[in-house]
């Protein structure tokens, strides 16, 4: 990837809230991602956590236990 120009704009505090890159280099990298067409999670990989997961206690039992073990 080429280097890119940015400006990182920051709000009162000094942190960073935005980027602004030219409108070029936007157009340039807005086609990269047009391109790639690569899935990020296979829905093959997703088939073997299909089914039912057995529970051994009752999830809002759990939930209720948990919570009233808080401060």
């Amino acid at each position: 990837m080429t280097n890119i120009k940015k400006q990182i704009i920051t709000d009162e505090n000094g942190h960073p809230v935005a980027v602004q890159i030219a409108y070029a280099d936007w157009v340039a990298l807005e086609s990269q991602l047009a391109e790639d067409t690569t899935p990020i999670v296979k829905t093959s990989e997703l088939g073997k956590h299909f089914g039912v997961m057995p529970l051994r206690v009752d999830p809002m039992a759990f939930q209720e236990q948990v919570r009233s073990e808080w401060p």
